[in-house]
């Protein structure tokens, strides 16, 4: 991750979670409110949505775990090094085991929507464990470094645990859609963060290097950081507003079809009788 690719792959990871959370989320909740069932609105169409999500969520993993490993620079699965008598490439190893415990989120999200064995909780607890994992890791992940260095992943760190404290409430209130767009936003918030991280400290392209010492690129930084929430929290309510419309428009052209068939029941009846 000591490269700008490195911090652009978890970014991407995050922000098309983040994303996806932010319609699916919306989505449920209307077509609850409305108690309308439709193809993609039926608790078995949900249901097999949580599957596949599992099931990306695991392979997103296994592909962050490979590209850690197996980079020509990476540790290749040797985690001391017995000739120089040193631990082998430990950031790596840190970010294997961060997108070690997605994946385990995964694989539960996977075993508690195919069978009853695994409570429903579960997958809601894994996942906020598996960020909490990823904040710890990060909080013992800069110490020594420049100032800005440590400043942008401290305030990485504010997402991270905002939104596993946001996925454990979850585990008591499930549903409920205040939380899940607060962790939607959190998400995105993480994915365009690491993003800003990796043009930080690693400007793509060579374009010119931050003064990781200088108090103003702090400043900037923070400020620049609320920025990319707002962002975030534009991006929930475009797709709260999409979803809720989608849903009302459904709903409208259901209603004519539905006259439709009570007429026609109407009128066997008459030549019935």
């Amino acid at each position: 991750m000591a490269n700008f690719k490195g911090h652009a792959l978890p970014g991407s990871f995050f922000l098309i979670f983040g994303l996806w959370w932010s319609v699916k989320y919306p989505l449920k909740y209307a077509c609850k409110k409305n108690k309308k069932v439709f193809s993609i609105g039926s608790k078995a169409g949900f249901q097999r949505i949580e599957v596949i999500e599992g099931a990306v969520k695991a392979a997103f993993a296994l592909i962050g775990i490979l590209a850690e490993q197996f980079v020509p620079d990476g540790p290749h699965l040797k985690l001391y090094n017995h000739e120089e008598h040193q631990w082998d490439h430990l950031m790596n190893w840190q970010h294997s085991t961060m997108y070690l415990f997605y994946g385990i989120s995964g694989v539960v999200d996977i075993l508690t929507h195919t069978t009853k064995a695994v409570p429903l909780a579960m997958d809601r607890m894994m996942l906020s464990i598996a960020v909490f994992v990823e904040g710890f890791l990060f909080y013992y992940h800069v110490h020594g470094r420049a100032m800005l260095d440590i400043h942008v992943h401290i305030l990485l760190l504010v997402s991270v645990f905002g939104g596993s404290i946001c996925i454990f409430l979850e585990v008591f209130h499930r549903g409920n859609i205040i939380l899940e767009m607060f962790r939607s936003s959190l998400c995105i918030l993480q994915g365009s963060w690491f993003w800003q991280i990796g043009f930080v400290l690693y400007p793509p392209g060579g374009g010119p290097e931050w003064d990781l010492m200088d108090h103003g690129n702090m400043l900037f930084v923070t400020m620049c950081y609320c920025w990319h929430y707002a962002f975030a929290l534009l991006i929930v309510a475009v797709n709260y507003g999409l979803a809720t419309w989608f849903v009302q428009t459904k709903l409208k052209c259901a209603k004519p079809m539905e006259m439709e068939l009570l007429k026609s029941q109407g009128q066997d009846s008459d030549d019935d009788i």
